[in-house]
């Protein structure tokens, strides 16, 4: 039996919030929920471009989570699994709708100076004159637009590295890819990214 309180459940940490979801406590799981569905959303606006799948991807992404957290053996690491949950998800999209995961070769030498490639700019504050708040509403739109426009592997590589914070080596074990090729994916992305931005950061 369980005594929290919702207030109290926001308290906890996620590690515990999973332990306690894993042992059927609806109100741990309903938390967990309420945590990531911001972020689960977020992946998907900016890996899919079809707008009316964003809602059903994230639904889809939010149950498989739900059904499959007693699986997950150490809650430490929840979210690297959720976010293999949301990459197969993605992957099961774009093979229902018959796309074939857009490819570029990968020289060895793209494995150089990873880490002196610029990283995308920040999504601009809200918190604005209006002026400004019209260019960091055009600057969003760009962001989205280009990252839409990159392969899906690349797209896939730097959501979850620059929106979802997660580190090469946890992106090449959700990718199944070595550390090597996540860097030089990230890479060739910034660099695009930069190249389309170069107007608005110049």
């Amino acid at each position: 039996m369980y005594l929290f309180s919702k207030k109290q459940y926001k308290k906890c940490a996620t590690e515990e919030l999973v332990e306690l979801a894993q042992k059927d406590n609806t109100e741990a799981l309903e938390e967990l929920i309420k945590r990531n569905q911001s972020a689960v959303y977020a992946s998907f606006y900016y890996l899919s471009s079809e707008c009316q799948d964003i809602l059903d991807l994230t639904q889809e992404a939010l149950l498989k989570m739900a059904r499959n957290i007693k699986s997950l053996k150490e809650p430490k690491k929840f979210k690297s699994w959720l976010n293999q949950i949301v990459t197969n998800v993605f992957y099961d999209y774009i093979r229902k709708s018959n796309r074939a995961p857009q490819t570029i070769p990968i020289d060895k030498s793209d494995d150089e100076k990873i880490d002196s490639c610029p990283k995308i700019i920040d999504l601009p504050c809200k918190s604005k004159n209006p002026e400004e708040n019209t260019l960091g509403d055009e600057l969003s739109d760009v962001i989205e637009s280009s990252i839409h426009k990159l392969p899906s592997a690349f797209r896939l590589a730097i959501v979850l590295r620059e929106f979802q914070g997660l580190s090469y080596e946890e992106i090449a074990e959700i990718t199944k890819t070595n550390v090597g090729t996540v860097k030089s994916r990230i890479a060739r992305a910034r660099s695009k990214l930069q190249e389309d931005l170069k107007s608005y950061i110049a």
